[in-house]
This record gives structure tokens, C-alpha cells and sequence, in this order.
């Protein structure tokens, strides 16, 4: 079975998708209790949304679900938010802070994933990342996320709609920055830079700046493109309609940067 999803453009920006995947391999899906099996922490429909908006793009998608592994963490297990409440390498628990496992993984264990399902997910995308920088001398990764807008076990209040990570804006040059900030607070939807979500390993590890590499995470409330942020998680087409408008034009935005 073919667990990456690789789509080859030809422009400058590149999209990842960690976390829309639902797969569970069943050596691994055994040992999940039934709050596990339910996967209630997709990033659902995320990659259907972004479907289209940016006909050059690159795409790299993982379909192995992020409680068999995390993609978008640290493979040493480092908290990317110490001292907060978050989820790990293979997770233990849900976003509501409930176990997962009947079984959990050991060290060994969570090591084997890491090979078979982490590194090959990032392998992918930095063969991306380097193809599309050799051509264009630069490239910008956008990390494709959703989220609850309500979880009180990960943060106060009610998320807004467009939460834009880029670690305190060391991940990518500031006009890049400026750009998707500008956009998002010109939509009607309510935005944020760098609050709850910075921007995950994916963004902090390979956002170098100075070597022409730029990256940046979209956390999208999942109040803005689904009918109810509970099962089954459909996706709403009025909901999903609108959001799309203000998502190509950030992402048409960065598909036309050019550094100066």
C-alpha cells in the first residue's frame, strides 16, 4: 500500500499535509481502545479543501493517521510547547486529554513507526523542498492544518479562524510573513499570528530563511469548513465554498512572491 501521496508542480510553493490521513495499520490499529479507533483528531477533509487552489503547487501528503505516528512532531519526542498541555511523537492521548492505547507503545515500538511511516514522509518532502528550490532558488512549505475551535485541554477560549505559525517570524522572510497576515485580516474571518500554534516541527525544522527556504503553518478553526466539530465530521459545502475564496488568494499570493 502506498502511504505518500506526491504531487510534483512547478511553482515555488509546496504543500504538506501531515495529518489528513486516516490509515491505521492493523498491527497497530489492535492495540487502540474505542476513543482511538474513532480518530476524532483528523485534520479533516483539509487536503479536499485545499484541492485545486493552487494548480502549480507541489503536494506531499502522508495517508498514515498521526495516532499510529505524528508527523508533524519532533522524531526525538521533544515537546514542541513546554510546559503545555500537547500531544506527542505517538500520541498517548486525544486533544481532550483521554487515553487512546489499550496497549500503549514502547520505546522500540514507536522507534519501528518513525521508520516505516516519519522519516519516509519526510524524506519525501525535502526531495520536494530541494527539487523546487534548485529551480526556483527558493522555496516556501505551507503546512496545510484544522483544528477544534474549542478544546480546553490544549487552550483558553475559542481558536480563531485562521491561526498562522511561523515561530516568531524566524521561519520565513518577513514580507512572506506580511503577506499571509494581511490577507487573512482582510477576510472577515477572525485571524492570529504566532498565538496558541507557532508553527509545528515541520515549520520550525525546515523553515531557513537564509537559504531560501521559508515555511509557515495554517491552522484553520474546523468551524470554518465543517457542518459540526463532532462525528461524522461532514464536510459543509457552504462553509467549505466561502473559506476557499480567501485560501487561493493567499495561496496565489505566495505562489507569485518573489524574493527581493
Amino acid at each position: 500500500m502506498n502511504l505518500l501521496e506526491v504531487t510534483q508542480g512547478d511553482s515555488p510553493l509546496v504543500l504538506g499535509l501531515p495529518h489528513t490521513g486516516t490509515d491505521v495499520p492493523e498491527d497497530i490499529a489492535r492495540n487502540l481502545n474505542d476513543r482511538g479507533r474513532a480518530l476524532s483528531d483528523t485534520d479533516w477533509h483539509v487536503h479536499t479543501l485545499y484541492a485545486g487552489l493552487a494548480p502549480g503547487a507541489t503536494t506531499v501528503r502522508t495517508r498514515i493517521h498521526r495516532y499510529a505516528i505524528d508527523a508533524n512532531r519532533d522524531p526525538t519526542g521533544a515537546s514542541l510547547y513546554p510546559g503545555q498541555n500537547t500531544t506527542g511523537l505517538v500520541p498517548l492521548t486525544d486533544f481532550d486529554g483521554h487515553p487512546i492505547w489499550d496497549n500503549e507503545p514502547d520505546a522500540a515500538e514507536i522507534e519501528r513507526r518513525r521508520q516505516l511511516y516519519h522519516a519516509p514522509y519526510h524524506a519525501a518532502l525535502q526531495a520536494e523542498l530541494n527539487r523546487v528550490r534548485a529551480r526556483h532558488g527558493f522555496v516556501i512549505l505551507y503546512d496545510c492544518h484544522s483544528i477544534r475551535s474549542r478544546i480546553p485541554f490544549l487552550f483558553d477560549g475559542v481558536l480563531p479562524n485562521f491561526n498562522i505559525g511561523t515561530n516568531g517570524g524566524t521561519t520565513c522572510a518577513p514580507g512572506i510573513e506580511t503577506l499571509v497576515r494581511d490577507i487573512c485580516a482582510a477576510t472577515g474571518y477572525r485571524s492570529v499570528l504566532n498565538g496558541r500554534f507557532k508553527g509545528g516541527w515541520t515549520t520550525r525544522h525546515y523553515g531557513r530563511p537564509v537559504i531560501g527556504q521559508h515555511a509557515l503553518q495554517m491552522e484553520l478553526a474546523q468551524s470554518t469548513h465543517l457542518s459540526a466539530e463532532a462525528p461524522p465530521w461532514t464536510l459543509d459545502p457552504a462553509k467549505s465554498r466561502a473559506l476557499r475564496a480567501p485560501m487561493r488568494r493567499i495561496l496565489t499570493a505566495l505562489s507569485d512572491w518573489r524574493p527581493a
